[in-house]
């Protein structure tokens, strides 16, 4: 800890800080990202906000991701992801294990380990990563 009395980013996560509150980071159980804060970085879906990286309290990191044309196919040995459709095109689909998949805002997908995947259209996705991401586990055939 730096020695601030409130969370800054740390590990590509931007925490919400408010210097209105007096209570020492240390003293909170609970944890806040602002992703309009958090820079976006490409990823082989898009670009991608993510938090909650290094944070003991949570396992994994949330994502928010845009994709605004064909993702990257690929998968992980590792991780395991779920996607939740906030917004998509009219065409837009996920690729699960080489299946297409129409998609509609509010759906979900879980994609366990192995399996390769890709977002097909426009479209933005919260995705939940357990355990926390790690772009060495992104794979490509």
């Amino acid at each position: 800890m730096s020695g601030q009395p409130f969370e800054l980013a740390e590990r590509g996560s931007a925490f919400m800080t408010d210097e209105s509150v007096t209570v020492p980071t240390a003293e909170r159980r609970w944890k806040s990202a602002d992703f309009q804060q958090i820079p976006a970085v490409p990823c082989p879906c898009g670009q991608a906000r993510r938090a909650y990286a290094g944070v003991p309290e949570f396992p994994g990191t949330l994502h928010i991701t845009e994709i605004s044309e064909n993702a990257l196919r690929h998968y992980h040995k590792r991780l395991t992801e779920t996607y939740v459709i906030l917004e998509c095109g009219a065409d837009a689909a996920m690729e699960l294990d080489g299946e297409q998949i129409p998609v509609r805002p509010m759906q979900s997908f879980v994609i366990p380990p192995r399996v390769r995947h890709r977002a097909l259209g426009r479209m933005t996705v919260l995705i939940v990563v357990l355990p926390e991401f790690d772009p060495d586990d992104e794979w490509f055939d």
